[in-house]
């Protein structure tokens, strides 16, 4: 007599336990446009604050999400890590981001402003990621993703923290509104270095991030001889411009070279923490 409400209620707990899981485990979450790859942490509550993170040229959502080094602080700080995946690459292996100026121009391309805005409400809509109160990351290559998105769209995430990657040539004159962005690189980075490169005989520039730290300024409406502080914090050599209007802006500067370096989680964590707790209370 009792077997009947118990199945019910059963069938009603592996439901719950499943509600949000894109097909198979580790599968990607199908989006228009692309796809994506979550890991939830162990314990949550929704909605769940996320870490979006972009990969270099060449990897994929999937290499960030099997990436245990670069995933398991954010897991373990309670935050879900979201892994989208670039475009494929023509003829090649891995992935890349259309960012540069003169490419997303092209007919064809990903709009990849929009294509990280339905990966939100896709992560939103199954996981219950709450994606105003999450933080866009990105290495290199996804670094300049993340400048893209913070300048074009700067209200889509809390904070932005790109590692070893800025905007590209041309840079954008001015951004959509005030920006919170902290920026890390590498004082021995050959790869993208601070200043920026051309590369392929002239035909791709890189772009030079304190150019791309005064548009964000002016975005900020910050006055930048006044308000500037500078200091140490271990291995990092952070500058921030108090004097703004809006927003939050930081430089984080490290020793080695094109890669994330140690310490970054705990350096973006609480610089997070703190926007997103300054921002609640306003």
């Amino acid at each position: 007599m009792v077997l009947a409400p118990v199945l019910g209620l059963l069938l009603v707990l592996l439901a719950a336990g499943t509600a949000g899981a894109c097909p198979g485990a580790g599968s990607r979450c199908e989006v228009p446009g692309g796809g994506y790859y979550i890991r939830m942490p162990a314990q949550h509550s929704s909605p769940v604050r996320a870490v979006v993170h972009a990969h270099g040229y060449g990897a994929s959502g999937r290499s960030v999400i099997g990436n245990a080094g670069l995933t398991e602080p954010f897991l373990q700080a309670g935050l879900a890590v979201v892994a989208p995946d670039g475009m494929r690459r023509a003829g090649r292996n891995g992935r890349t981001w259309h960012v540069l100026p003169y490419v997303t121009e092209r007919h064809g391309r990903r709009d990849e402003v929009a294509f990280i805005e339905a990966v939100m409400r896709d992560a939103e809509h199954r996981f219950g990621v709450d994606r105003r109160q999450s933080l866009l990351s990105g290495f290199s290559l996804g670094g300049s993703l993340v400048w893209t998105v913070a300048c074009a769209a700067p209200r889509m995430f809390a904070a932005h923290a790109p590692v070893a990657g800025a905007f590209w040539r041309p840079p954008p004159q001015e951004c959509a509104g005030p920006v919170s962005l902290l920026h890390t690189h590498g004082w021995r980075d050959r790869t993208v270095p601070i200043e920026g490169r051309s590369i392929r005989n002239g035909m791709l520039r890189q772009g030079d991030v304190f150019d791309g730290l005064e548009t964000l300024r002016r975005a900020n409406g910050c006055t930048p001889a006044r308000g500037l502080v500078a200091e140490t914090a271990g291995r990092f050599w952070l500058r921030r411009w108090d004097a703004c209007r809006a927003g939050n802006l930081q430089l984080a500067l490290h020793p080695g070279g094109h890669e994330i370096p140690q310490g970054w989680h705990r350096l973006v964590l609480d610089w997070f923490r703190a926007v997103v707790s300054r921002s609640a209370t306003r």
